[in-house]
């Protein structure tokens, strides 16, 4: 910025003023917010190569509307494989795939006697989690053989449910049991969250046992959301259809009456335990090993 100054003997003369910022800190910020971007990067990228890759053996449970607060009810076997990343000896990225079994009963859980709905569902799921160690820990590691971590992350999950009508095993999805104008999807996003332990038996393997959550997005994991769309009370079971029993089994509810909660998405958990070997990236990692604080 320019500006005319007087002198002593009258005369006019020129100047520039740098104009100074008015929030020099809001740069400050943004140059520390960049450094500490630029250092958590090398850290994640240089401090640790090394993997885990794996095998995932447990259960799967459900909870929702034929289950609304009882863990592990109704667990059924689940399996999957996984590879785990360690960034450094606090910070691992897991990628995982998991198959289960999740399934619900009113006259399990008593819920809702009067409604007796019922299914069961296979699970697919792909995921992804950020794990965060309490201790510095790796496999082969004798000053933290053992750590607690918590792990957060997302899943993309594929389910069929599929319910008991008449003695028969039917799928759901098509017979749109709420009047749906298109079935649904037999796919969900899913937040994954949860905590566990990892323990190193040795230099080359790792066991371990978790427990995590799976919010979906979805309200159709056990065919069950929203109102009945028949009006079934009253009629003999000789004269129901199979698709109006899948709907209403104990025909006894009308058009509008509630069937479900809708408010609510469904949920589904793991809970198992994992057996891991420890994969080398570099030529030197052994001697990279010695060079580790307690090994």
């Amino acid at each position: 910025m320019k500006t005319k100054i007087i002198a002593s003997n009258n005369t006019m003369r020129t100047a520039s003023i740098k104009k100074l910022p008015l929030h020099p800190s809001k740069n400050m910020r943004k140059t520390s917010l960049l450094f500490f971007c630029m250092v958590l990067f090398a850290s994640l990228t240089f401090a640790q190569k090394s993997g885990d890759l794996g095998l995932l053996g447990g259960v799967t449970y459900y909870i929702g509307d034929l289950n609304p607060a009882m863990p592990f009810r109704m667990s059924k076997p689940a399996y999957g494989i996984m590879y785990r990343q360690n960034f450094t000896t606090r910070i691992s990225l897991r990628a995982h795939g998991l198959f289960g079994v999740v399934a619900g009963d009113d006259a399990v859980s008593k819920a809702n006697p009067d409604r007796n709905l019922n299914f069961e569902s296979t699970v697919t799921e792909a995921g992804l989690q950020l794990e965060i160690n309490f201790f510095e820990y790796f496999i082969g590691s004798k000053a933290h053989p053992i750590t607690p971590y918590l792990f957060g992350g997302a899943a993309g999950t594929f389910f069929k449910p599929y319910g008991n009508v008449q003695g028969a095993n039917i799928e759901l999805q098509p017979l749109t049991t709420e009047g749906q104008g298109k079935p649904y999807n037999l796919y969900t996003i899913s937040t994954l969250f949860g905590l566990g332990v990892k323990y190193s038996v040795n230099k080359l393997i790792g066991v371990g046992a978790e427990w995590g959550m799976r919010k979906t997005r979805t309200d159709y994991l056990d065919d069950i959301s929203k109102t009945y769309y028949l009006d079934l009370a009253g009629t003999a079971p000789g004269g129901a259809t199979q698709k109006e029993i899948a709907s209403d089994p104990t025909l006894s509810h009308n058009a509008g009456m509630q069937r479900g909660n809708s408010r609510d998405t469904d949920w589904y958990s793991f809970a198992g335990v994992s057996v891991t070997v420890k994969i080398r990236m570099l030529k030197n990692e052994s001697c990279l090993d010695h060079q580790r604080e307690g090994y």
